[in-house]
C-alpha cells in the first residue's frame, strides 16, 4: 500500500469512527431521532435532547475514540520497542501496573486528587514495564520470555489489586464496574484528563518514527545507523506507558485494542512507519468506539463493561491470527 493509499485508508477509518460517533448520539435510555439529535448539535438550548447529546453521549463517544487511539499507539510502540508481537500493555505488565498504585491510592489515600491519578499510574506502569523488560533480558529475548514475564508481573500485581479491594468497603462495587473497563458518566472534564497523556504518546511515536523504522531492525544494525540505544529506549518507553497511564484512571483497563490494532494495521501493509502508527491509531479509535456503543446499547436500560466487550471482540481476532500464522512482527504469514 503506498503513501496515497494508505492516506485514503486512514481517512476511511477516521470517517467510520465519526459515524459510530454520530450513530452513538441516539440511542440510549431515552432514544433520539436524528432531527432530534442534529438539532441539538447545530443549536443547543438546555433542554432535555440537548443535556443527552453534549452532557452524557457525545463527550463520552468522543473520550472512547481518544482512548482507543492512545491505547493502539501504546501497543505499537512496545511492539517497535520490544520487535516483539506480543507486547502490549496488558501482556508487558502495564496496566496492571498502573491499575495497582492507583486502586490502593483510592482506597487508602483518598485526599489524593484524581488529577494525580495519571502519575501514579505512570509511576506503576513504568517500575512494571521495567520488571517485565528484565525478566525478558531488555525485551529482546524469544517472545515467550516476555509474555511469561508480563503474566508473572500482571497475577502478583492483580493480587495486591484483589487484596486492596478487600478493604474498599461501599466503593468495591464501583471500583470493580471501573477494572472492567467502561466510559458510562465519563464528562469533557475526564476527556480533558486524559487528552494530555494521549498526545504525548500519539504525536511523540509519529514525531519519532525514523527511530522506530531504525528499531524494526536489531540492536546493532540501528546502533550502526546511529541510534543512540541507551537514549531512545527509555524514550519509547516512557511513550508507550504515557497513554495507558492516562486512559487507565478514566477507563480503567481496555482489553486486546493494543495489541490487535497495531497488528490489523500491518495486514494492510502501509507503505513507511509514519503510515503504520496513522492506521493503527485510527483503528483502535474505530474498535474501541464501536465496542461502546455495543457495550451501552446491547442491553438497554443497563450496559455492559467496555473492557469485556473488547475481550469478546479481540479474543476470537488473536485466535484467528494465531491459526493463520499472521501474528508476527511485520504482519506477514510464515
Amino acid at each position: 500500500m503506498d503513501a496515497r493509499k494508505s492516506s485514503i485508508a486512514i481517512g476511511f477509518i477516521v470517517v467510520a469512527t465519526l459515524l459510530v460517533i454520530a450513530a452513538g448520539l441516539m440511542p440510549g435510555a431515552r432514544t433520539l431521532s436524528f432531527d432530534a439529535v442534529l438539532r441539538a448539535l447545530v443549536s443547543p438550548d438546555g433542554k432535555i435532547e440537548s443535556i443527552l447529546v453534549w452532557t452524557l453521549r457525545l463527550p463520552r463517544s468522543l473520550a472512547a475514540a481518544t482512548a482507543g487511539a492512545g491505547l493502539a499507539v501504546s501497543g505499537y510502540l512496545l511492539q517497535s520497542l520490544t520487535r516483539n508481537p506480543l507486547a502490549d500493555p496488558g501482556i508487558t505488565g502495564v496496566t496492571a501496573g498502573a491499575i495497582a498504585p492507583i486502586v490502593t491510592c483510592f482506597v487508602f489515600l483518598p485526599w489524593v486528587s484524581g488529577l494525580y491519578y495519571p502519575l501514579v499510574g505512570l509511576a506503576g506502569g513504568l517500575a512494571a514495564a521495567s520488571v517485565t523488560f528484565w525478566v525478558a533480558r531488555g525485551g529482546n529475548s524469544h517472545p515467550l520470555h516476555l509474555a511469561l514475564g508480563g503474566v508473572s508481573v500482571s497475577l502478583f500485581l492483580g493480587a495486591i489489586t484483589i487484596y486492596v479491594l478487600l478493604f474498599a468497603g461501599p466503593q468495591s462495587t464501583a471500583l470493580l464496574f471501573w477494572l472492567a473497563g467502561g466510559f458510562a458518566g465519563r464528562t469533557w472534564m475526564h476527556l480533558l484528563q486524559m487528552l494530555p497523556w494521549v498526545l504525548i504518546g500519539v504525536l511523540g511515536a509519529l514525531l519519532l518514527h525514523r527511530v522506530l523504522a531504525m528499531f524494526a531492525l536489531s540492536d546493532h544494525s540501528a546502533a550502526a545507523m546511529g541510534v543512540q540505544l541507551t537514549l531512545w529506549k527509555p524514550v519509547l518507553l516512557l511513550l508507550g506507558i504515557c497513554p495507558v497511564a492516562g486512559v487507565t484512571p478514566v477507563a480503567g483497563p481496555v482489553a486486546f485494542v493494543g495489541l490487535a490494532a497495531p497488528h490489523i494495521a500491518r495486514l494492510l501493509r502501509p507503505r513507511g512507519t509514519l503510515s503504520e502508527i496513522g492506521l493503527t491509531a485510527a483503528i483502535g479509535a474505530l474498535i474501541v468506539t464501536a465496542a461502546d456503543l455495543i457495550a451501552r446499547t446491547i442491553a438497554i436500560p443497563k450496559e455492559l463493561p467496555v473492557g469485556i466487550v473488547t475481550a469478546l471482540l479481540g479474543g476470537p481476532l488473536f485466535v484467528y491470527l494465531i491459526q493463520r500464522g499472521r501474528l508476527d512482527f511485520k504482519g506477514e504469514g510464515a
